[in-house]
This record gives C-alpha cells, structure tokens and sequence, in this order.
C-alpha cells in the first residue's frame, strides 16, 4: 500500500486489476502540522533567550483588497506560532525612493529576522519591482525573490539561501507522498520567478530530471505526459487535462482561478490550472484547490522566517562579543 498521507484518500481497488483515485494530499493538514513544529522551535529560542522572538516585516504599498487578504492570513499564522510580525503599510502615494528608504530601515532593524514586500506594489508613481526587491537584504529575504537567494538556488547552495514560499511547499506536499524524488522525470509547467523557475531548480537539486514548459513550448500535452512528478503554475484554469496525466503521476496543482458557477452564493468558484475530477483518475497523488498549496506556501514563509531567527541567534547570540585581539609587533626602533 501507497505511503500514509496526511490526507483524505479515496481509491476503488479490485481484484482483477486496480482503478485508483488520486490520493488527495492534504496541503491544510500538512501546514498545521508545520506550524505545531514551529510553535515548538519558537518556544526553544526564547528557553534559551528569554525575551527574543522571531520578527517579520511585512511592507505594503496602497490598499489592493487581495494584498490586505492576504497580509491578514500572514499576521494570523505568524501570531499563532509566536513570531512578532510587523504590517508596514505605505500610502499608495509613496515614491520609489520612500519605498526603498522603508526597506532600509527595515534591513538595519536587528528585531526583524524576516522582511517581505507585499506584491504588486499598489502605488500611483511608477516602481521597479526589480529594485524593490533586491534592496532587500539577502539574511532576511524570507520569500526568497532576490537576485542572491536566486543565484544560490540555482547552483545548487539550498543550506545557504532562502526558498521562495510556494516551490518550497511544493516540495514537501511531494514528500508527502512518499515517492522518491530522485531519478524521476519531473515536468513544470510555468517559469515564473515566483513558482516556475525556482520549483525548476529546487528539483533538479533533489535530483530529478526536470523539463520546464512554458508558452513558447511545443506540443505541451506530451511533455506534461511524460511526467512521474508534474508542478503546475501557469494561471489558466483546468488547462491540463486528465489525458494530459501520465498513469499514477503525482501532481502538484499551485493555481488559483475564478470560474463562473451559478450554483455559488457569489456566481464564482476557485479552481487550479489542473482539471481536477479528470486527472484525480490517472494520477497517484494529486493537491486539491483550494486546501493544496495555498496553506503551505504560507506555513514555509513562517518557517523561513523562524529558520532567519535561528540563523540569526547562531551569528550574534546576545552578551557574546565578536572580538579579535591584534598581534602586537614592537619595533626596533621605534618608528617616528
């Protein structure tokens, strides 16, 4: 039998051969489960220095309904683990350089272990994103978006950067299932900064071997077919089809899409990139949405957040001075 999962699974098996529905990985229970383990890392920190708490920054620009949804889910997780998180809001009048000074400050705070710019930036003037983005510092880019944590992932330096939220929750809703992930031949559909390219690189490190697919791609139906492990981000709802799914893949569905649906109080229904009630009869493994990646792409900022703290502690653990005493060579004589 197929790995446990923290998950609802529902499978028809039979004597003569076996039809199997998807296992369902749970993405809601998975994120509980690392929110427990945080809440316990949290607590160690402040047995062994009392009064310190891991600290995130949030920086808004304006007032998008979806960016205030979504800061309000990151205060609560941060508030249940225990970390002391901080909502920077900045009027959608501020300037590139109003933006870029915020950030500073933030850089220089040593009470903020994690600092993320909500996006997209809601502002009236005209913002480089790029350059918002790389202001901040590396040590506590916890959404893992700067041209250095990039850099770090690509070549392979995962003990050494931060792994931007979603990828990273990908990866472990795959353990999840129990299939190894070395030696498979992975597809992922989609090569944003944010998804795509850095799930790209996180599996080849784990060892897969990985084929992005993207709008340019050719006869995408058979690239994705040939996928044991399949990571969709490209934006457009039920795009990959059950006949798409290669028999018994596991398939990681990171899309949010509104559907019209007039059985709904509100005429709309949330659906992925992945046509659901299709692929849940070819694959093994499949995430649902909504309740798939969405709760872990928050559970790993807060765990990136909490591993900044921990890294934090490592280098300057309060009352420790970092001091070098310099040789002392007396000359003969005395230089004047």
């Amino acid at each position: 039998m197929s790995h446990c999962l923290a998950a609802s699974r529902k499978c028809f098996l039979s004597l003569g051969g076996v039809r199997t529905v998807a296992f369902l990985i749970s993405g809601a229970k998975t994120s509980l489960q690392v929110r427990e383990r945080l809440k316990k890392d949290v607590a160690q920190m402040e047995e062994k220095v009392p009064g310190f708490r891991p600290g995130l920054a949030i920086l808004q620009v304006g007032d998008r309904e979806d960016s205030n949804l979504y800061i309000s889910m990151k205060l609560k997780a941060a508030a249940e683990i225990g970390i002391n998180a901080n909502h920077v809001r900045l009027p959608k009048t501020a300037s590139e350089d109003e933006v870029l000074s915020s950030i500073t400050s933030l850089n220089e705070d040593s009470t903020v272990h994690g600092l993320i710019v909500q996006l997209p930036l809601d502002s009236v003037h005209s913002i480089n994103t790029e350059k918002v983005t790389n202001a901040v510092s590396p040590d506590k880019d916890v959404d893992g978006l700067t041209s250095v944590n990039a850099g770090k992932l690509a070549r392979g330096d995962l003990g050494d950067c931060f792994i931007p939220c979603t990828p990273k929750g990908c990866l472990e809703l795959i353990r999840q299932t129990g299939v190894q992930i070395a030696g498979k031949r992975a597809v992922v559909l989609g090569r944003s900064k944010i998804v795509g390219a850095p799930m790209h690189d996180l599996l080849l490190w784990n060892h897969a071997t990985v084929t992005t697919c993207h709008s340019k791609t050719v006869n995408i139906a058979e690239e994705v077919n040939r996928a044991e492990i399949l990571v969709v981000g490209i934006g457009r709802a039920e795009m990959v089809k059950g006949d798409w799914i290669k028999p018994g893949a596991v398939v990681i569905d990171c899309g949010i899409n509104h559907v019209s649906d007039s059985t709904k109080p509100n005429g709309k229904r949330v659906v992925g990139d992945v046509a659901f009630q299709e692929a849940k009869e070819k694959a093994s493994y499949i995430t649902p949405v909504p309740g798939g990646v969405g709760p872990m792409t928050v559970a790993m900022l807060m765990e990136n957040t909490v591993e900044s703290a921990k890294r934090y502690l490592q280098k300057y653990t309060p009352g420790k001075w970092s001091i070098e005493c310099t040789a002392v060579n007396p000359e003969t004589p005395v230089p004047r």
